[in-house]
């Protein structure tokens, strides 16, 4: 059968990994001309090309889809759609207001957060992980970091939703996706504009603040710092964990050595084996010859994150779900100058939800007839999880 493979197709979407395990082995430099680019699959290809800014942009943005792909797309993705020298600038003044005091201080008010989302939940005994916890709980959290007022937090997850998921197997965004783009930018300006006149302990007045010497982010590169955090910060943590909870439901054996006590490694293989994040996507700057394939200067290079993660050069038997593996040379947060900025608090909400909740239930069932996955050309996870759980 010939290959095919895009990332726009459902049939693709429902179960990705034998279109990856061909790629690697079939096409490692693979031409799609309907969609107009080219992939890279193996985990090899895929680090080389992440260490190599000069060749390999990140200009045009992370995603192919018309509105977010060219020189607009660092109002979305900020720095991370940016090559050194803007790059290193961006992503320094942003570190400056990052910092792990303000991560780690935060621990406390997630675990209040948690248990706050938790405790009716597990008295209930049955709940969608989805949007009773997985939505709310990343949501809650990057809105406390940020600052944003409690009354909003819903609205804002709600426009990020819009953003980042379709039921049409389109390679562009609804009108009502652009519309949320348009709501989020004007809601985060507006947001701006008031912290600027009356600061808080958060991080939009950290960004405000943050200099070097006489150098400060304008206000435009805060709005897209901050819509960044929305799909980075809220809705990768949010699949994430719903990722985790199926993979742990599929495994029983794994599960339980997950509940007694190995939450980090459950966390880490789940991140390896089901990605929340499938691609990733650069702009050839110059021709370049990969096996045997010339990829001609400004091709679209879509870096299959997730196949290389299922690479069996790198990792034995990596279709299997095993908490015992080293994990070490994963690309779950990206690799080079780009690795992910908030992997530590991505980590530390996970570390924390998963204790919270391991810590008030025995185990969980899930219910295969309701579950639903979520439609995207570069994000994988769910919509839907209904859950039973046996309390302790």
């Amino acid at each position: 059968m010939q290959l095919h493979y895009s990332p726009y197709d459902f049939d693709v979407q429902a179960d990705p990994y034998p279109y990856y395990a061909r790629l690697r082995a079939e096409a490692p430099v693979f031409r799609n001309e309907t969609d107009d680019f080219w992939a890279l699959s193996r985990h090899a290809d895929i680090v080389a090309a992440l260490r190599d800014s000069d060749r390999f942009s990140s200009a045009n943005g992370l995603r192919m889809e018309p509105a977010f792909w060219g020189p607009q797309a660092e109002r979305l993705f900020s720095f991370v759609a940016m090559d050194p020298p803007k790059h290193t600038r961006m992503r320094e003044l942003v570190v400056r207001a990052f910092t792990q005091r303000r991560v780690h201080g935060l621990e406390p008010r997630l675990r209040e957060i948690a248990r706050g989302l938790l405790a009716p939940l597990v008295e209930r005994g049955s709940f969608d992980l989805m949007t009773d916890f997985a939505g709310p709980f990343p949501t809650e959290v990057i809105s406390e970091l940020v600052g944003v007022p409690e009354r909003d937090r819903d609205m804002l997850r709600k426009l990020g939703m819009e953003i980042m998921y379709t039921d049409e197997q389109s390679t562009d965004l609804r009108p009502e996706a652009m519309q949320a783009i348009g709501a989020m930018i004007g809601y985060y300006t507006e947001l701006t504009i008031e912290r600027s006149r009356d600061r808080r302990d958060d991080l939009l007045s950290g960004l405000l603040d943050a200099a070097d010497g006489d150098d400060r982010l304008t206000p435009e590169e805060i709005v897209g710092v901050l819509i960044l955090l929305v799909g980075a910060g809220i809705e990768t943590v949010m699949l994430t964990i719903g990722n985790l909870w199926h993979a742990g439901w599929q495994h029983p054996d794994q599960r339980r050595k997950a509940f007694d006590g190995q939450i980090d490694r459950w966390i880490a293989e789940a991140m390896r084996y089901e990605p929340a994040t499938q691609t990733m996507l650069r702009t050839a700057t110059e021709q370049v010859e990969l096996h045997g394939v010339t990829v001609p200067a400004g091709a679209r290079l879509l870096l299959i994150t997730a196949a290389a993660n299922r690479d069996p050069d790198v990792f034995a038997d990596p279709d299997t779900f095993d908490l015992d593996r080293d994990t070490s040379a994963t690309l779950a947060f990206g690799h080079g100058r780009h690795h992910c900025l908030g992997a530590n608090l991505a980590l530390l909400e996970l570390r924390v939800a998963l204790q919270e909740i391991v810590g008030k239930i025995a185990d969980y069932d899930i219910d295969p007839a309701g579950l639903r996955r979520i439609h995207s050309s570069n994000n994988r996870g769910f919509a839907a999880l209904p859950t039973t759980v046996t309390a302790r």
